[in-house]
C-alpha cells in the first residue's frame, strides 16, 4: 500500500512538472522590445494576456486601423508599430515602431500571438 501512494505521489509531481514545462514563454523577443511591461501570454496586466488577443481575431482575415481595412497580420502589425486606443478598453498602447524599422520584428511578434489562438 506504500509503495502505491508514494508512485501515486511521484506520478502527480511529474504530471505537474510536465505541465509547468509545457507552459509557452515569452519570447526574447518580446523582452527585447519592452512587450512584457504590459502584456504576458495568459494573464491581463496593463494591455491584455496574447491568448485574448489571438481568441479575439481567430478566423478573422481583415484588421481596421484608422479607417481602413488590411489583411489582418499586417493591420495588427501596423496597430502595435504605431499605438493606439480602444480594442482593449480606454488605456492607451503606445507606439512601438513608428518609423517602422522594426517591421520584421513585429510581424514576428504578430505571427506569434496569433499562434496563441490554437494553444
Amino acid at each position: 500500500m506504500k509503495f502505491i501512494v508514494v508512485s501515486m505521489t511521484a506520478t502527480v509531481g511529474l504530471i505537474v512538472a510536465s505541465s509547468a514545462a509545457m507552459a509557452i514563454d515569452m519570447p526574447d523577443l518580446a523582452k527585447k522590445l519592452n512587450c512584457t511591461l504590459c502584456h504576458d501570454i495568459d494573464r491581463k496586466m496593463i494591455g491584455p494576456a496574447w491568448k485574448d488577443v489571438a481568441k479575439k481575431y481567430h478566423g478573422q482575415t481583415k484588421y481596421t486601423y484608422s479607417g481602413t481595412e488590411y489583411p489582418l497580420t499586417e493591420g495588427l502589425v501596423m496597430k502595435v508599430s504605431k499605438g493606439g486606443s480602444g480594442n482593449w478598453g480606454l488605456m492607451l498602447m503606445p507606439p512601438n515602431d513608428q518609423a517602422g524599422s522594426k517591421k520584421a520584428e513585429m510581424t514576428e511578434l504578430v505571427n506569434f500571438i496569433q499562434s496563441l489562438a490554437d494553444k
